[in-house]
């Protein structure tokens, strides 16, 4: 085993630097898990610099009290890159535009795969930064036959190897002792294999020009330094060296990955026992033969999704009944204890309203994403990107698109990035061009809103929701809708190019709780604080722009409302609510509802729901804090208490008949599932495509074809 410098712990002093770990390994390896337990809720996400991957980062504790930032990077299978996540993994490494040196990397390596992940642990070990190996999946090991023996690994290797378990804890506190010891020694192993063979003089050559270059960095420079931000001297001084060595990178990649293999299988030779494959058959293959079957594997698909939509009903009923009750009772609250001035109509009809129409719904986000977490953590979501391939082929797709897709329901703008992983650009392109079909966490607000109005809460069989029912409904059109669209792109689009689909089906495993738990308050942080802080934003201006208007009429409405109180007190309350509707139509906000009302009349809107379809082009789930701020400045005083969902309900045109009728909420809710009402996803096609030519294509065709779809519901339903 590798030796390292006996430490005792009383005796390590606190560090002058602030410490940067590099979380490692390869996809599946298990590398989230263990992110999750080193930092738990001390995490941020955001991005990493210059590309739009996603960035998680987190803090955690050493022995010693002393304080670890760790970067849970994108996982990848070798240090030569492919995918846009890999290039992230490989430049923060390698390259000099990482902004921070990674003091230590922690490789996580799958014990029941330790073949593979031995090659990224290898090559890891061979750019010279202090190394610990993480091994996982041991129980999953133990259950193929697989015995790992640790110490002998760790002695091959020439580095730590601590076995791990990310579900329960176990061996973290060995992994952070070990970490403790790897920073104060700044141990690094020898070369795991001798690099130089491959280009012994051009190496030499490399480290004279870039002084402190590991071997295998020189190599890795020759390869890309194309891709690295180096001075134009360094890049010439490469490109120097190629050439007169005549340095061949396909060649050196080729034999660079065979002899690791090579040494690889001896050192699993000498340090793993394997069972014959045929002794045991894993539990996850026998329920596979069930959940991929031809036949019962779409059934229970099937059933799967809709118990997820039952749940999003059923669960979050009760929590969102007790939040609306709250902001009812507060607001009214606020409006006996406060004087009629605009500051207080701004707290209850601006500020109150638009916080009301956010934290209604985060029971349903959080419900929602917990489930789909629940589905990610068992494995079964892997199974239905297999399954939905078989469709995908049909409409010009393969199975790689499916991850997007699936991702488009949390949210389009990553699940488009997540796109970058399609080598067929064609597929890439039309994957990018349906995503938003997909309907995605921010329409569920809408989706719930609409739907309750129209739907009764009634149970067929005295079991299953109707309005769940409705619900699954509406995400199973939108994947129609997005698979008739990508096989018409599919003919028109004429880019041949062949591509192949090949998945890694992870085990199924009990899910982790504590992860879930974590993925639902994150989840309901982004709703509450990003979608949020537009929702208020929007909620304020459109306060403004429904309290005051142009001209006098404002003014004579006043006037004429207090001449008719003062001559018919008895009806005061009825004179309330015709003055606020009045006032209402006569403010800016009325007077740009009126002019778009003539184009969405056709489809059942009235004005204001025409304010809320301009409004929630920032945003999705700005429509609900657009209503919550419309109804509550065009109601009486008295009214302050009631729901958003029974203001809707009681909302009458002027001659009398519901605005929400049947036919115009089916119309509204095909209009939000189908049209682009999403700016942020539109940035990120002009950004994935590098034109404005697709994401303007993308706004018509989807507005124009959530128009026309929307005019035949409603007249269907009328």
């Amino acid at each position: 085993m590798c030796r390292i410098k006996e430490i005792k712990f009383a005796d390590i002093q606190p560090l002058a630097k602030s410490i940067q770990i590099a979380l490692l390994g390869n996809p599946n390896s298990g590398k989230s898990s263990l992110f999750n337990l080193l930092t738990g809720l001390r995490q941020k996400v955001g991005n990493f610099p210059g590309v739009t991957v996603e960035r998680k980062t987190g803090t955690f504790s050493l022995v010693n009290k002393d304080l670890c930032t760790v970067i849970d990077l994108p996982g990848t299978y070798s240090l030569y890159p492919r995918r846009a996540d890999e290039w992230v993994s490989y430049k923060e490494l390698m390259s000099p535009e990482s902004k921070q040196k990674v003091d230590l990397a922690i490789v996580v390596a799958d014990a029941s795969n330790l073949r593979r992940n031995l090659l990224y642990v290898s090559q890891v070990i061979d750019l010279k930064i202090p190394i610990v190996v993480a091994l996982t999946m041991t129980d999953l090991a133990k259950k193929r036959g697989i015995v790992v023996d640790v110490n002998g690994l760790s002695r091959e290797m020439q580095v730590p190897v601590i076995m791990l378990n990310a579900r329960t804890g176990k061996g973290l506190d060995q992994l952070k002792s070990t970490i403790s010891q790897l920073i104060i020694s700044e141990h690094v192993g020898p070369d795991f294999f001798d690099i130089e063979n491959l280009a012994e003089n051009a190496i030499t050559e490399m480290k004279e020009l870039i002084p402190g270059i590991s071997n295998y960095s020189s190599i890795h420079h020759m390869i890309n330094h194309e891709q690295f931000e180096l001075s134009n001297d360094l890049q010439v001084g490469i490109e120097e060296i190629e050439k007169k060595y005549k340095f061949n990178p396909t060649k050196v990649q080729a034999e660079d990955i065979q002899q690791r293999y090579q040494k690889i299988r001896t050192i699993m030779q000498k340090t793993v026992h394997e069972d014959s494959p045929e002794k045991k058959k894993l539990f996850s293959e026998k329920l596979d033969h069930f959940f991929l079957h031809r036949t019962w594997g779409y059934m229970i698909m099937g059933v799967v999704l809709f118990i997820l939509f039952q749940c999003v009903f059923w669960i979050a009923d009760y929590p969102m009944k007790f939040i609306e009750s709250i902001v009812g009772v507060l607001g009214s609250w606020l409006g006996s204890q406060l004087t009629e001035e605009w500051f207080s109509d701004l707290l209850i009809n601006g500020v109150l309203a638009g916080v009301g129409g956010i934290m209604v719904f985060v029971p349903q986000i959080m419900i929602l994403f917990a489930l789909i977490t629940l589905l990610e953590d068992t494995g079964y979501m892997a199974r239905i990107s297999f399954l939905t391939d078989r469709i995908m082929r049909k409409v010009g797709l393969n199975g790689k698109s499916v991850m997007p897709m699936i991702g488009g329901f949390a949210c389009a703008v990553p699940a488009i990035l997540s796109a970058r992983n399609i080598e067929n650009k064609k597929e890439r392109l039309i994957t990018i061009l349906v995503t938003p079909f997909m309907s995605c966490s921010a329409r569920l607000p809408v989706f719930t809103i609409l739907t309750s109005l129209i739907i009764p809460k009634t149970y067929l069989f005295g079991v299953f929701s109707l309005q769940g029912l409705i619900m699954m409904s509406l995400y199973v059109f939108g994947v129609f809708i997005a698979m008739v669209v990508a096989y018409i792109l599919n003919i028109f689009i004429k880019i041949k190019e062949k591509s192949f689909f090949i998945l890694e089906l992870p085990v199924y495993r009990q899910p982790r709780w504590k992860n879930i738990v974590i993925t639902m308050v994150e989840k309901a942080k982004v709703f509450v604080f990003d979608a949020g802080k537009i929702i208020m934003i929007i909620s304020l201006i459109l306060w403004g722009l429904s309290s005051f208007g142009p001209g006098n009429n404002r003014e004579h409405i006043v006037d004429n409302y207090k001449t008719q109180v003062k001559n018919d007190p008895i009806h005061k309350r009825q004179y309330d609510i015709q003055k606020a509707n009045l006032l209402l139509e006569s403010s800016y906000a009325g007077y740009m509802g009126r002019i778009i009302e003539p184009v969405i009349s056709p489809l059942g809107y009235d004005w204001k729901i025409g304010i809320a379809l301009i409004s929630s082009f920032a945003a999705r789930e700005v429509f609900i804090g657009t209503m919550a701020t419309l109804y509550s400045v065009g109601e009486g005083a008295d009214e302050t208490s009631i729901s958003l969902r029974d203001k809707m309900q009681a909302a009458r045109k002027k001659d009398g008949t519901p605005v929400y009728t049947r036919a115009t909420g089916f119309s509204l809710l095909i209009f939000y599932l189908l049209a682009m009402q999403c700016m942020s996803t539109l940035a990120v096609v002009k950004r994935e495509t590098g034109s404005w030519k697709w994401p303007i294509i993308q706004l018509l065709y989807m507005t124009g074809l959530a128009y026309i779809i929307s005019l035949f519901v409603y007249q269907v339903f009328s």
